[in-house]
C-alpha cells in the first residue's frame, strides 16, 4: 500500500527531491516554528487532526456542530469501510513487521461493530481482499530484502524492506493539535508522509492531511518532511485499485494548512456558527442534525 511504484520512485528522485532542493521550504512554515507566526496557534483550542484538513463541507459548519455543540456523527457505509479498510491495512503491515502469525479470520473477529453501518458480508469480502494484498506486498519486500542481504537479522531486513512507522503516536499540542494524533505512514527512510483514503475520488484538499501529519512530526522531531503522498484506495469492478498522489510539500499547502487550522479555531473558540451551506453533501455524517431530523 506504502510501498511505491517504479516509475513512482522514478517521480520521487528526479522531480520531485530535486524540486524540494531547489525550491526549498521557508523556515517560518517548518513545524518546528511551533512557538513564532504564523506556524503558532493563537487559540487555546485542540482540534482533531480532520477538523482541521476536512473541506467536506463547504462552510465547515460540521466542525461547529462536532466541535462546539458536541454532536456525535452518524456514520454511513462510506465512513464505515473506511474505518474497517483503514484497520485492515495498518493491522496487516504492523502484524507482519512484527513476525506475528495471525490469520484474517482472527483478525475480522475482533471487529468493534459499534455504530458501523453497512452490509458484513460485503465489508468481511473487501477487507480479506485488503488483508491478502498487503500481506503478499510485505512477503515479497521482505524476500526481495533477503535475496540481497542473506545473512542480515530479521530486524534488519524489515528496517529496509518496510521502513515505516504505521499509525506511529504523536503530540500535536505545539500546532494546536489533539495530544494523540496517528499518521496512517511515515517511511523513516525516504522521509515521505502518506495518509490513506479510502472509497474516495481525488480532492486537492486531500493533501492538507499528509502536509499537517508532516507539520507535526516536525515540530517534535525536528527533521524535514518534504515530500507527502495520499493513497486512494478503491474497489474498481470488485478489484483493488491503488493510486497515489505524491507531491512536494510546499509553501503554498503548509501556508494553506495554517490557514485552515486558523479558521477552524475561530470557529472552535469563538463558538460562532458559520451557518448552513447552500448546498450539503447528501453523505455529511451532521446532515440529520443539521436539516433538524
Amino acid at each position: 500500500m506504502y510501498f511505491l511504484t517504479e516509475l513512482e520512485h522514478k517521480l520521487l528522485v528526479n522531480k520531485l527531491l530535486p524540486t524540494a532542493r531547489e525550491v526549498k521550504v521557508s523556515p517560518e512554515l517548518r513545524g518546528w516554528a511551533w512557538h513564532q507566526s504564523p506556524m503558532k496557534p493563537y487559540y487555546d483550542v485542540k482540534l482533531p487532526m480532520y477538523s482541521v484538513c476536512s473541506k467536506y463541507c463547504p462552510t465547515a459548519r460540521d466542525i461547529y456542530v462536532n466541535q462546539v455543540l458536541g454532536v456525535k456523527p452518524t456514520l454511513n457505509f462510506k465512513v464505515s469501510l473506511g474505518k474497517i479498510l483503514h484497520g485492515v491495512v495498518s493491522d496487516s503491515i504492523q502484524t507482519f513487521m512484527r513476525g506475528e502469525n495471525i490469520e484474517f479470520e482472527e483478525w475480522w473477529s475482533k471487529i468493534r461493530w459499534e455504530g458501523l453501518v453497512g452490509d458484513r458480508r460485503l465489508f468481511k469480502a473487501r477487507a480479506r481482499d485488503v488483508w491478502n494484498f498487503v500481506t503478499t506486498l510485505c512477503r515479497a519486500k521482505y524476500a526481495q530484502a533477503l535475496s540481497q542481504q542473506p545473512y542480515a537479522s530479521r530486524q534488519d531486513l524489515i528496517a529496509s524492506a518496510l521502513p515505516f512507522l504505521i499509525e506511529h503516536k504523536v503530540s500535536g499540542e505545539l500546532l494546536g493539535m489533539s495530544g494523540i494524533l496517528s499518521p496512517d505512514c511515515y517511511d523513516y527512510l525516504r522521509c515521505i508522509m502518506f495518509d490513506l483514503k479510502v472509497g474516495a475520488q481525488p480532492e486537492e484538499w486531500h493533501r492538507l492531511y499528509p502536509v499537517g501529519y508532516a507539520l507535526v512530526m516536525e515540530s517534535i522531531y525536528e527533521i524535514p518532511i518534504d515530500i507527502c503522498c495520499v493513497v486512494y484506495l478503491n474497489f474498481v469492478d470488485g478489484k483493488i485499485s491503488v493510486r497515489k498522489d505524491l507531491f512536494f510539500a510546499s509553501d503554498n499547502l503548509r501556508s494553506w494548512w495554517v490557514e485552515e487550522r486558523d479558521k477552524k479555531m475561530e470557529i472552535v473558540a469563538l463558538e460562532k456558527d458559520p451557518g448552513l451551506p447552500k448546498e450539503c453533501p447528501e453523505d455529511c455524517m451532521f446532515l440529520k442534525y443539521c436539516r433538524g431530523e
